[in-house]
């Protein structure tokens, strides 16, 4: 596996699927969720609805994933998963965060999916510490050991969430 840095919005990347970081609902919200419901179009919005709830308001719990077309993306589909909100690292967030990384990269090896994007998980309005989200999405995808996908984009909206990935990348790597 491949893993490069980009900074820049997951919405316009040309990969077989992004990640989207949504909420249990899979009704579209703020951040990179209603971003990338907003460039997929309203068909999006009828995926989402149509997958069953498995509790009330719960399309997709903490930590799983679900797969939809990208429609009006360049993205082929979209991989949804659900972080978990960031209440001080005892309510079990960092196994959780990790368990986001692992469904998406089973469900793209499911699917056949050479190239795939992750924004930053839970670092918005969910409040994961960027530094720890960081570090627990290399070495999800370092301790992933499938041949699919071949290659991994991790998309920084901002140039710091960019810089940390790189960081640790290069610190996964041995490079100071």
């Amino acid at each position: 596996m491949r893993i490069e840095v980009v900074q820049g919005d997951i919405a316009a990347l040309a990969v077989d699927a992004i990640v989207n970081a949504a909420n249990p609902a899979l009704a579209g919200g703020g951040g990179v969720d209603g971003a990338i419901h907003r460039a997929a179009g309203p068909e999006l919005h009828a995926a989402c609805k149509a997958i069953p709830m498995v509790a009330p308001f719960v399309r997709c719990p903490v930590g799983e994933a679900r797969i939809t077309p990208g429609f009006a993306l360049p993205a082929r589909y979209i991989l949804h998963t659900v972080g978990p909100v960031w209440t001080g690292g005892r309510d079990g967030e960092p196994e959780r965060l990790a368990a986001c990384y692992d469904t998406c990269l089973r469900l793209a090896a499911e699917h056949d999916l050479a190239a795939i994007a992750f924004p930053a998980i839970s670092c918005g309005v969910y409040g994961y510490p960027p530094d720890d989200a960081a570090r627990i999405a290399v070495a999800s995808l370092r301790a992933w050991r499938e041949t699919l996908p071949e290659r991994v984009v991790l998309c920084a909206f901002d140039a710091a969430m960019a810089e940390r990935y790189r960081r640790e990348i290069g610190d996964a790597l041995g490079f100071d």
